[in-house]
């Protein structure tokens, strides 16, 4: 079991679930536009989240310093995107200190999520 938006969930999850979880937890509704520019924008750092993920993040990636392969991070591109959540809170940790120096607070995680369930085929 894992705590995310200060409610105990299973490790299988959706990624609706996940962004009403991280919304709670902020104490406001997430807000997609907020989320694409979070995304797409630099926090300081050599980064944003599109650097290696793509925008929009529908088609595959790569890591920037290591040129890794990265699946499309929108779940309706890839549908075992944010359907467990240990392994989200394991990458938005890696990503949002890569990107903004820290770790993200629910609040963006939940808008970040909300922008990428926007994405459609």
């Amino acid at each position: 079991m894992l705590l995310v938006g200060g409610a105990t969930c299973a490790q299988a999850a959706s990624p609706a679930d996940l962004a009403a979880g991280y919304a709670a937890q902020a104490g406001t509704p997430p807000a997609a536009a907020r989320g694409e520019q979070f995304f797409t924008s630099r926090h300081g750092r050599d980064w944003s989240c599109a650097s290696c993920h793509g925008t929009p993040p529908t088609q595959g990636g790569k890591h920037a310093a290591t040129g890794k392969a990265i699946g499309a991070l929108a779940p309706a591109f890839n549908p075992d995107r944010f359907t467990d959540a240990a392994k989200t809170e394991k990458w938005f940790r890696r990503n949002c200190n890569d990107v903004v120096g820290r770790e993200c607070t629910a609040g963006e995680k939940a808008d970040v999520l909300a922008w990428l369930l926007t994405l459609k085929k």
